[in-house]
């Protein structure tokens, strides 16, 4: 059974941003022939999108393991879990980060969990998640895992 599924999809500024790549091609291909730049834009645009919409992992929590993206994590070895955001979220992606920490960091997402892992043979120390909604997500995983939620 399903408890949490959420995808990290890219935020509106990006893809406004990724619109760059039109006037960028005009201005190779228009004094080429018209007709073939305005179609080469659209088809690079659209081919772009097409990336950003493919690239974006999904965060899933079913009664046996968390999934980020294509790394899947027992509920069994699933610890404490902690949600930042704001200039504390920023902290954790940063100054507080270990180096052996398990990322799946989304620069449009703000908010992240931080997932310990019991796993003593496990080299990451932790998962750190990007998530829209990381308090739902921990309660989630507490479900999953047979506790009552705080």
């Amino acid at each position: 059974m399903t408890h949490y599924r959420e995808r990290l999809w890219p935020a509106p500024w990006l893809y406004i941003s990724t619109a760059l790549v039109i006037p960028a091609t005009l201005l190779v291909f228009t004094p080429i022939n018209f007709e073939v730049g305005i179609v080469v834009a659209i088809v690079l645009y659209l081919g772009c999108v097409a990336l950003l919409l493919s690239a974006s992992p999904a965060l899933v929590v079913t009664d046996t393991e968390l999934r980020a993206g294509k790394a899947r994590l027992p509920i069994a070895l699933v610890g404490k879990t902690e949600s930042f955001s704001g200039d504390e979220g920023r902290l954790e992606r940063g100054q507080r980060l270990d180096a052996r920490a398990w990322l799946l960091i989304r620069g449009w997402v703000d908010p992240v969990l931080k997932i310990d892992i019991l796993d003593e043979n496990d080299p990451a120390p932790y998962w750190l998640v990007s998530s829209r909604h990381p308090d739902r997500l921990a309660e989630a995983l507490a479900t999953s895992r047979g506790e009552l939620p705080a």
